[in-house]
């Protein structure tokens, strides 16, 4: 089901839709990362939640 951009609420928010890449490009501009980087720690965390991509790549991309 596409994902519907006027009902937006705490559950759209708090998800990283991997299949949406206007999601995919914000997410990784927030992060400074590739994109590649975002799609590998979502398939790597098994999740799509913001806090805990948020978490793996600021882990994973520590410098």
């Amino acid at each position: 089901m596409a994902d519907d951009k006027s009902k937006k609420g705490k559950q759209d928010r708090s998800k990283v839709s991997g299949s949406e890449n206007y999601e995919i490009q914000y997410f990784k501009d927030k992060m400074k990362v590739s994109s590649q980087a975002v799609v590998g720690a979502i398939r790597a965390t098994g999740s799509n939640d913001r806090k805990v991509l948020e978490a793996y790549l600021t882990k994973r991309h520590k410098k």
